[in-house]
Formats: structure tokens, C-alpha cells, sequence
């Protein structure tokens, strides 16, 4: 990744909501996360009993989310808007979701402590990432996956329904359905899910 195109007459918001090269310092991206900021400040500083209210920012601040979900503080994300949860999933204390592009998650998500998903990506060229470049691949996890505590998805990974991820293990590439993934980077180790064709 470079900078950006000369011939791209999109708005900095509009590339990075496209995933295409952009620098974060643009008043208008710089907005949208400041309204995140306050959002996720009140999420995670409301009362310990204050399940209607923290589900009421939660609601505010994602893009979408579904019945029954449950997230639980702290929770960070980059500007959540770019966050769809379906129904009836739970997420740990200290989930950190940075958002500059989609990250979709399905129904019936166990997500464990201190999980990370991280759309964001930066050049590996130094010229281009010291003038503050980055973009970002979207994320997506299917429904009914388990991601134990401390699992980092990369960006642009996708994961398939039912499939569940070690405690700790790093995801760098897509995951099938229906499969039990560990380690760094992450590696099928067995089926959970029968098919027709084997590992």
C-alpha cells in the first residue's frame, strides 16, 4: 500500500469507508471518532446495574445490534458505526474492535475476554506510513463462532459459521465453518461440524 491516488477525487471518509488508502487526521474521520469516543466513554463508565442504559449507548454508537446481545465494559472500538452484531451474542469484558472499515459479526457469538479485531492496515513501505497512510479490509464472523479469550483477527479475515478460535490463537488468513482453529497464526486442527470432505 502507497498513498493515496492523485486521480481519486473521494473525500477522506469516503476512501477509508471504502477501505482504499487515507490519512486519519482529516477533521471530518476525526469527527466521527471523537463522537465514538464520548459513546464509548459513557458505555463503559455507566453503572455496574445499568443494563438498559449501557444498551441504549450500545445502540447509539454500533451500527447495528441484535436482540439479547450482551457486550460487556470496557469495550473500545475506532468509530463503531462500521460494527453490525446480530442477536443473541455476548462479548467479554475489554473487546476491542477497530472499525475504520465493516466488521460483521453473526448470531448466537461467544466472544471471550480480550478479543481484538483489527480492520486497520499501514504500508509496509516507511515513507508512505510515516505520513500517516493507513486502510483497512473488512472482518467478518459467522454465526454461532466462539472466539476464546485473547484472540487477535486480522484484517480482512473471515470466519465461518460454528467454527470456534483457541484462546490466544491469531487469525492471519479466513477459516472454514465448522472447525476448531489454534495457535499463532492460526491453524485447523480438526473438524467440529461433519461434511462431506475431509480436512
Amino acid at each position: 500500500m502507497t498513498g493515496a491516488d492523485d486521480a481519486d477525487d473521494r473525500t477522506p471518509l469516503q476512501r477509508m469507508l471504502a477501505g482504499a488508502p487515507y490519512r486519519a487526521d482529516d477533521p471530518e474521520i476525526q469527527a466521527r471518532a471523537l463522537r465514538a469516543r464520548r459513546l464509548e466513554a459513557r458505555f463503559n463508565d455507566a453503572a455496574p446495574d445499568d443494563d438498559a442504559g449501557r444498551r441504549a449507548v450500545l445502540e447509539e454508537l454500533l451500527g447495528a445490534v441484535g436482540e439479547g446481545t450482551v457486550v460487556r465494559p470496557p469495550f473500545r472500538c475506532d468509530h463503531g458505526s462500521q460494527i453490525r452484531i446480530g442477536a443473541r451474542c455476548f462479548a467479554n469484558t475489554g473487546l476491542v474492535a477497530l472499525d475504520v472499515v465493516a466488521i460483521t459479526i453473526g448470531d448466537d457469538v461467544q466472544i471471550g475476554p480480550s478479543v481484538q479485531l483489527l480492520t486497520p492496515t499501514h504500508p509496509l513501505e516507511p515513507g508512505p506510513r510515516r505520513a500517516g497512510w493507513e486502510a483497512g479490509e473488512p472482518i467478518s464472523v459467522g454465526d454461532g463462532v466462539w472466539l476464546g479469550g485473547g484472540v487477535v483477527v486480522c484484517p480482512g479475515v473471515r470466519i465461518g459459521a460454528d467454527t470456534v478460535v483457541g484462546a490466544g490463537a491469531v487469525v492471519v488468513r479466513d477459516l472454514p465453518s465448522g472447525v476448531l482453529a489454534v495457535g499463532n497464526p492460526a491453524r485447523v486442527v480438526r473438524r467440529l461440524v461433519p461434511e462431506d470432505r475431509p480436512l
